[in-house]
């Protein structure tokens, strides 16, 4: 080469050095490696000698693949240089020109996409799809067997462990968001006037978002990564439940609620996965089953903080009428803390490695996984210890054909963009129903479902129960007055429980007083006087009022049940609500109790199915764990008191858990990293599914029968059981 032509080549060299360098720090996340500027410096300078050293052979140091297919495939030039250290160890060296452990090389400048050409695509880009999917096929087995290498030199520790825990916030905000409604229903029903139909839907509202959210987020988690997913759908969780605290109507805090829960339905399917691609196959079963933990101390934590905010009402302000905030509103605010506590975790995190190999990105996998290695051997105290993997198999990748063209508008781009999104996602859905998958995809859906309807609906129904009996007890504790007749007495004292029937009352005052539970019949009142009164579950049926003045009360005419005003006036009438439903402040300390024992209970079945689940296999897991959940189904008949019913509901929540830490580890491990996520939402959207059906015919048998939910909660038991022993057992195997 002439000087000119040399002086120009490095300089443009340089330049694409410095830009590929720049690429793979921004894609790879923040935190990679010690310093990725330093590494990215001594590539560029690396790779410039080479250049050099090969520049008077007028040859350009490219590192081209046996198959022609691009750059960093198995094949790549290793670096046969001995004795050197990683960058990110003691003793480094900066004057080194090559060091073990760190990718070599530079892309081909014809290595990008190919490009048509009037429209017509080169005859070199036309393949044989069948071929195609077979060499992507051993790609991928090729990658499966060298990543689990890769894995066992980077051991487990202080990366994992730190994942763990920032994973573990995003699946805690998805076990409060489970409770919250659940919660704040007494509450809120009172500042939104809610009927029982709008009581039902919200308290609906928040799985069927989950259910919407866990099949969008898992589609789009194959696509985008695993990473930036989890930040989005999160993301989304933490604005709307912020924002749900602060709205006042009905309307918009459903939709509120529905939003929410979109964001958070992506938690579930996206965190197994995320976190199973750092994990090596003996430790796999294991930490995935100590992640569940956070779903229970999710449910702990919004039962602590419903305890402590709820009840306390002077936590609360109001702006005349028209805004309130109260203490429930305090309580739905802390719930969003999780979720943006996962968030800000994880933006120091990494994307999975195993995504990026899927999508043939060698270097950023490369990065990330040296990253692992370096901190778990400088936190065991081998600093010095190199990571020796120099090259990644990377999955043949589908060509791209589609030019935009410079002179397409840039909503027109976007659109295209976000079309071919949405055919990747759905041809991905698609693809787990392929004969290879379906006989799996189909026996998963059957487990899925049955488990999901069986569990939710008897959690649902057990409180519901709970709230039956408290009101049975209640009522049979009920005074009945008849045919008494009262005259000039102050009532100034709460009147709770009672029935008055064919009373008279002549010039009596109520004032400053509660009414719970009260109900008059057939009564007459004359020239009586009620101030500042606060009812609930109170009714005046066929009564007749003379001259009686109600001032600032909440009893409505509506709550007067074919009763006559003679000469009776209302004067400031309280904003309220007609609450119908039983009333007790001890039944919210109840409810809240009762909830913490249940997830209190799961910790043992917790413990148990990690100790074992590597030990004894997820088959055996699942369906052991479920028929001993079908057996102890036939105890709730026995269950007529309170006290039963809670340690029914405890006992059934401890041994069920097993089964679902067995599935979700079997659901990671029954697909392939390209359609983990998309099976995994999937499964998870079927799963809500089911609990929606399973909480609607469940509640609908309260106060009726316990035969009829005990027969379906044990079926369905008992068919996924034996649906389980027809999946194919994942212990041992790789991670495909």
């Amino acid at each position: 080469m002439d000087d000119d032509y040399g002086r120009d080549g490095r300089q443009d060299f340089i330049r694409g050095a410095k830009d590929i360098a720049k690429v793979v720090k921004k894609q790879a996340g923040k935190k990679v490696g010690r310093s990725v500027d330093k590494m990215a410096d001594e590539y560029t300078k690396r790779s410039y000698k080479r250049f050099e050293e090969e520049d008077d052979d007028d040859d350009y140091p490219v590192q081209q693949s046996q198959d022609g297919d691009g750059y960093y495939r198995n094949d790549s030039r290793a670096n046969d240089d001995e004795g050197g250290h990683s960058d990110s160890t003691e003793g480094h060296d900066e004057d080194d020109e090559i060091y073990e452990g760190e990718y070599q090389g530079i892309p081909r400048a014809e290595s990008g996409k190919t490009v048509p050409v009037d429209g017509i695509a080169p005859q070199a880009q036309i393949r044989d799809l069948a071929q195609f999917e077979a060499e992507r096929r051993k790609d991928q087995e090729e990658l499966a067997q060298q990543y689990e290498t890769i894995l066992q030199e980077c051991g487990h520790g202080k990366f994992q462990w730190t994942l763990y825990f920032v994973l573990g916030l995003a699946l805690m905000a998805d076990g409060v968001e489970i409770f919250v409604v659940g919660f704040v229903l007494p509450s809120a029903e009172k500042d939104m006037c809610l009927s029982e139909e709008s009581k039902g839907m919200l308290g609906l509202i928040v799985y069927l978002g989950m259910m919407v959210g866990a099949f969008l987020w898992g589609g789009l988690a194959d696509r985008i990564g695993r990473r930036q997913t989890l930040l989005i759908s999160l993301s989304i969780n933490s604005v709307f439940a912020f924002f749900s605290s602060f709205v006042q109507g009905y309307s918009s805090f459903l939709l509120c609620r529905l939003l929410s829960g979109v964001g958070i339905g992506g938690s579930i399917p996206i965190v197994f996965s995320y976190y199973s691609e750092f994990l090596a196959q003996e430790k796999r079963g294991e930490h995935l089953s100590w992640l569940c933990m956070f779903w229970m101390i999710g449910g702990i934590y919004a039962s602590a903080m419903a305890w402590a905010i709820i009840p306390h009402y002077g936590w609360s302000f109001q702006m005349g009428s028209a805004y309130q905030f109260h203490s429930w509103r305090v309580f739905v605010l802390v719930c969003a803390f999780p979720s943006v506590a996962a968030i800000s975790a994880l933006t120091t995190m990494p994307e999975s490695p195993r995504f990026f190999l899927e999508n043939g990105k060698h270097d950023e996998a490369w990065m990330i996984l040296k990253q692992v290695h370096d901190t778990n051997m400088r936190a065991k105290g081998y600093p010095e210890r190199v990571f020796s993997v120099t090259t990644i198999k990377t999955v043949k990748q589908m060509d791209e054909l589609v030019d935009m063209g410079e002179g397409t508008a840039w909503h027109q781009r976007w659109r295209m963009k976000l079309a071919d999104l949405f055919n990747q996602v759905w041809s991905n859905f698609l693809a787990i129903f392929s004969p290879e998958y379906r006989r799996t995809t189909l026996m998963m859906m059957a487990v899925w479902f049955s488990m999901s309807f069986s569990y939710y609906g008897l959690t649902v129904w057990f409180p519901d129960m709970i709230k039956y009996l408290q009101k049975q007890e209640y009522s049979s504790r009920t005074k009945v007055f008849i045919k008494e007749k009262v005259e000039h007495v102050t009532f100034n004292f709460t009147l709770e429980n009672q029935v008055h029937r064919n009373g008279e009352y002549f010039n009596n005052k109520f004032m400053n007083l509660k009414m719970k539970s009260m109900v008059f019949e057939d009564s007459l009142f004359e020239e009586c006087y009620f101030e500042d009164i606060t009812s609930s579950n109170t009714f005046f049926k066929n009564c007749t009022f003379i001259a009686t003045l109600f001032y600032n009360t909440d009893l409505f005419k509506y709550r007067l049940i074919n009763s006559k005003l003679v000469n009776s006036t209302f004067l400031h009438n309280k904003e309220g609500c007609m609450l119908s439903d039983f009333s007790d402040e001890n039944s919210a300390y109840m409810i809240y109790f009762v909830s913490f024992l249940g997830t209190l209970a799961v910790l043992p079945g917790n413990i148990v199915s990690a100790l074992l689940m590597d030990k004894i296999g997820r088959l055996r897991m699942l369906a052991g764990s479920s028929v001993i959940s079908c057996v102890s189904c036939f105890f709730l008949s026995f269950g007529n008191s309170e006290s039963a019913m809670i340690a029914l509901l405890c006992l059934f929540g401890g041994i069920s858990i097993a089964s679902w830490n067995a599935l979700d580890v079997l659901t990671v491990e029954l697909y392939p990293s390209d359609k983990r996520c998309t099976a995994f939402g999937f499964l998870n959207a079927l799963c809500k599914l089911a609990a929606v059906l399973g909480i609607s015919i469940f509640t609908s048998f309260v106060g009726i029968t316990k035969a009829v939910p005990i027969l379906f909660a044990s079926g369905a038991l008992a068919a996924g059981s034996f649906l389980a022993f027809k999946l194919p057992e994942t212990r041992g195997q790789v991670l495909q």
